[in-house]
């Protein structure tokens, strides 16, 4: 476990994080492994019609709470498409001082895709130790619903609960270093968590807003001794 306070480390990975530079866009590839577009057509009620989209992988993702300290356990990092959304279409040049990076953190529940072939509850388990340092039990994990995110693309997620102790902390998360990742972990009280989803703009993804609402509705008696 790392001997530097969370908030000194968040420190050092949002330096990171924002150690941004030579921003540009260049055509999708056809094959990214991660995303893979198409053109669907298809007849209607005797209409033509169409449609873009994408096949993705499935996610997992965790509401994690800390019984110790009272607090749900979050992550935050650089999401370059919630970046590119606050960019103008066709912009060539971005100058970082008018579309400062921070536009692109988004604070999130522990999650990750489903690239290997094990149980679903066995990658919560994985991405809760690379992403958030905890080490918990199967046991500990419950399943809360397994729903479609759907945009572009309808990709499956499952949403997990675990609750951890500081004495489950066996480092100091932040992600895979090998896989080029950089997270910050962010710890919110109820009140706190209450008030930023109560705010006007919610920097994170609906899957967020969902598994805290979960949360607060169905876990009062875990957190209602405040």
């Amino acid at each position: 476990m790392s001997n530097l306070s969370l908030e000194e480390q968040n420190k050092k990975i949002r330096e990171r994080m924002e150690n941004l530079s030579e921003i540009r866009f260049e055509p999708f590839p056809q094959d990214s492994p991660w995303l893979r577009p198409i053109r669907m057509t298809f007849i209607q009620d005797g209409k033509k019609k169409q449609w873009d989209l994408m096949r993705a992988h499935e996610s997992v993702s965790i509401v994690v709470f800390n019984t110790d300290r009272k607090k749900l356990v979050f992550v935050r990092q650089f999401r370059p498409a919630a970046y590119y959304a606050c960019l103008p279409e066709k912009l060539k040049e971005v100058d970082l001082k008018k579309y400062p990076v921070t536009l692109g953190l988004t604070i999130e529940l522990c999650a990750g895709i489903v690239d290997k072939d094990k149980p679903l509850v066995e990658i919560a388990q994985d991405e809760l130790r690379e992403e958030c340092g905890y080490e918990a039990p199967l046991e500990n994990f419950q399943k809360v619903i397994t729903y479609r995110f759907i945009s572009s693309s309808a990709t499956k997620q499952t949403l997990f609960y675990v609750e951890v102790t500081d004495a489950m902390n066996i480092h100091s998360g932040g992600g895979a270093e090998n896989e080029g990742e950089l997270i910050e972990i962010i710890e919110m009280s109820i009140e706190e968590v209450k008030k930023y989803v109560a705010s006007e703009e919610v920097q994170s993804p609906p899957c967020f807003l969902n598994g805290v609402s979960w949360f607060l509705a169905n876990k009062k008696d875990r957190y209602d001794t405040l």
